[in-house]
């Protein structure tokens, strides 16, 4: 079924609400695969992409239980961009090839592919037939990730800088679902809509 099924990827800023649009796809019928869960797996304790981040990176990489920093090595990519691609280019092959396995092995006849950074990726607007952007302004974004993180706002508009626009977002869309002041059964309620559209062609 995966050679026949339509593809949709599935991007929004940190704090859109995407996670919950996933679920809601989920929910329609579809295969979600999250390319954030893949990569949190990849960099856990004795994930297949820790020996590589450790040689590249050195121990300081690595927390106490053998799982990724992912404070240190955040910190590290905000403040060296050869640092960030260095450690793009060891988990992004792993991710696609995780991302293709599952997808080959899915029977669904919707295939949602969960991808924070599509836009910035370059290379996945050619692989997925529609794109869905969970949209909001920037200042519910913050808002909900402080609230969820416990985060500084500083350090959410960090990550919100380092993120496409919106705008650029919008602009590869096929559809966008505004997140803001709308309630989670509003927005399940447009993606089972949305699903029914494009199941229909």
């Amino acid at each position: 079924m995966a050679g026949r099924a339509l593809r949709i990827g599935l991007t929004g800023g940190i704090g859109s609400g995407k996670s919950t649009v996933a679920r809601a796809w989920t929910e329609a019928g579809a295969d979600v695969i999250d390319t954030d869960a893949i990569s949190r797996a990849l960099t856990a304790a004795g994930g297949a992409a820790m020996p590589a981040i450790v040689h590249a990176f050195g121990a300081q990489a690595a927390g106490p239980d053998g799982a990724l920093d992912r404070a240190y090595m955040r910190a590290l990519a905000f403040r060296d961009e050869q640092a960030k691609r260095r450690l793009e280019a060891i988990l992004h092959p792993m991710i696609s090839a995780e991302t293709s396995r599952r997808a080959e092995a899915s029977a669904a006849g919707l295939l949602v592919f969960d991808v924070p950074l599509l836009v910035e990726s370059g290379h996945w607007r050619q692989r997925v037939q529609r794109v869905l952007v969970v949209d909001c302004e920037e200042q519910t974004q913050v808002e909900r990730v402080m609230q969820r993180s416990g985060w500084q706002r500083e350090a959410v508009l960090a990550v919100i800088a380092q993120q496409a626009s919106r705008a650029a977002r919008r602009g590869v869309a096929d559809a966008v679902l505004y997140n803001d002041g709308i309630s989670a059964e509003a927005l399940h309620t447009q993606v089972l809509s949305l699903a029914a559209h494009w199941r229909r062609g």
